[in-house]
């Protein structure tokens, strides 16, 4: 028979079953602690980073809402100096508007009176202008 059951099978036995509680005393048992305290220290790390991400996502959506709040409020300000300085370029427009207005209304009354000043001398002005053209015109019709 190729397997019998005689006493060096039964110390075989007993000889794997000391080699076995000694392996697990001295390594199996180390080992099993370092790789449980390592997966603990890996856990650790991996809850650490979360929660880290967390609060930078966090931290991130409040700069962003800040952001947006300071473009709205520089929009907001923007458009009232736009708009405060439009109805200053509107109000300097009427303002000039008016001096030239008065200006040319000067302008018309004193060309008004400068024409009725020469009214009553027309005839004798157009005399003298039309004598000054032909003597330069004609010269050799001098009178």
């Amino acid at each position: 028979m190729f397997l019998s059951l005689d006493g060096t099978f039964w110390v075989q036995l007993v000889n794997f079953a000391i080699f076995y509680a000694i392996l697990h005393v001295v390594f199996l048992r180390p080992v099993t602690k370092a790789i449980a305290k390592r997966r603990a220290y890996i856990d650790g790390l991996t809850s650490d980073y979360e929660s880290a991400q967390t609060e930078a996502n966090r931290l991130r959506a409040e700069a962003d809402n800040v952001r947006a709040e300071a473009r709205r409020e520089s929009d907001h300000i923007l458009a009232a100096a736009r708009n405060d300085g439009g109805n200053d370029a509107a109000k300097l427009a009427a303002d000039y508007a008016q001096k030239v207005q008065s200006i040319v209304e000067g302008a018309h009354a004193t060309v008004a009176d400068e024409v009725a000043s020469v009214k009553p001398r027309e005839d004798a002005l157009v005399g003298e202008l039309a004598e000054s053209i032909v003597t330069r015109v004609l010269p050799e019709v001098r009178a």
